[in-house]
């Protein structure tokens, strides 16, 4: 099990719930010969994504340093809502919270919606990991792109 796994390598993985009627999500990664990379996603439906809010363990995102999650799971619900409430209690027990896009269009219903979805929690991030593909996706722009336009586009204040 993959839970197993992470405990031998000394990850603690105390807050981990289990579903006994989902699996684990699957993510197959391949570098083409033009050197794109292309994904392959077996995840219909996993575990995670029907993970509940009242799943969430709260005391474990108090304890927490940092909290670092992507956009896919704000995709579908419950596990849209327990992502957010994870954000929630972590932001409140003054935890930092890292945001990676992980733009994965093919999970989406639709372009639109990704943008929509990533963009919709962007604010509350403090430490954000963007690639130049999620860059020029998220703007709307072309490559080569004006760092100065970029940062105006994606740039929030913090309140």
């Amino acid at each position: 099990m993959l839970a197993d796994i992470l405990v031998q390598n000394n990850v603690v993985n105390s807050g981990m719930p289990f579903d006994p009627h989902a699996r684990t999500a699957l993510a197959f990664g391949t570098l083409r010969d033009d050197g794109e990379r292309e994904f392959m996603f077996y995840c219909n439906p996993s575990a995670d994504m029907l993970l509940h809010e009242d799943e969430i363990d709260a005391n474990l995102n108090k304890k927490a340093n940092i909290l670092h999650y992507g956009s896919i799971s704000l995709i579908e619900e419950p596990f849209r809502s327990a992502h957010l409430a994870a954000m929630d209690i972590a932001k409140k027990s003054g935890c930092l919270l890292s945001y990676d896009p992980n733009l994965r269009l093919p999970l989406w219903p639709s372009a639109e919606a990704a943008q929509d979805g990533i963009i919709s929690i962007w604010n509350q991030s403090d430490i954000t990991k963007i690639s130049e593909e999620e860059i020029t996706f998220l703007t709307g722009g072309d490559d080569p792109y004006d760092d100065d336009v970029v940062l105006k586009k994606l740039s929030h204040p913090k309140s």
